[in-house]
């Protein structure tokens, strides 16, 4: 089993996650998507997954299936895997911030910037009103969460300091050897 991406996107971060907790047989296979000559996935972005024949190229549809081949569950609760959506949404908006920035985009001046980073403080707000999990017991929509806040930290592309509960998910997530082994590379 193969996983392409980079070792800098919160979705690969996720899972690379799921993978090192699966016990499967797997290896990470580093691509820089905008530098790529044939990425070798429709989508154009990262992660993708090769296992055999099966070629799947969304990271939740890769957590999923790692979680249910290594015979664990993915997220069963509705409510869960609605924070889980969020966390989604919330990188999907920064990291659309991030590229038209990078690509000269003034996005103080764009409606639809302005409304990506509406859609990052609300999301924000509606993740930090979410319950704590047990120290030692995060599940898929926790890391979710938790991978978007410490990429939005590491991206300097939103402060997660005015949410108490977002800072204490990191917190609990920093005690997880997977999660602090997953951080993007300094420098």
């Amino acid at each position: 089993m193969k996983l392409f991406g980079s070792y800098t996107s919160p979705y690969v971060r996720h899972c690379r996650i799921a993978l090192m907790q699966s016990g499967l047989d797997w290896e990470m296979v580093e691509l820089d998507i905008h530098t790529s000559k044939d990425p070798g996935t429709p989508t154009l972005r990262v992660p993708f997954l090769k296992d055999g024949a099966l070629t799947l190229t969304d990271s939740t549809s890769i957590v999923k299936y790692v979680r249910e081949k290594s015979g664990r569950e993915f997220i069963a609760d509705v409510r869960e895997l609605d924070r889980y959506c969020l966390a989604n949404t919330l990188l999907d908006a920064a990291i659309n911030l991030f590229l038209l920035e990078r690509s000269g985009v003034d996005i103080g001046a764009n409606v639809y910037a302005r409304r990506q980073q509406k859609r990052i403080e609300l999301i924000l707000g509606e993740l930090d009103s979410a319950p704590l999990p047990e120290r030692g017991k995060l599940n898929d929509a926790d890391y979710r969460v938790a991978v978007a806040a410490a990429w939005g930290q590491f991206r300097h592309r939103f402060s997660i300091a005015p949410h108490n509960n977002l800072q204490r998910l990191l917190e609990i997530a920093g005690e997880d050897p997977v999660f602090v082994e997953t951080a993007p590379p300094v420098g």
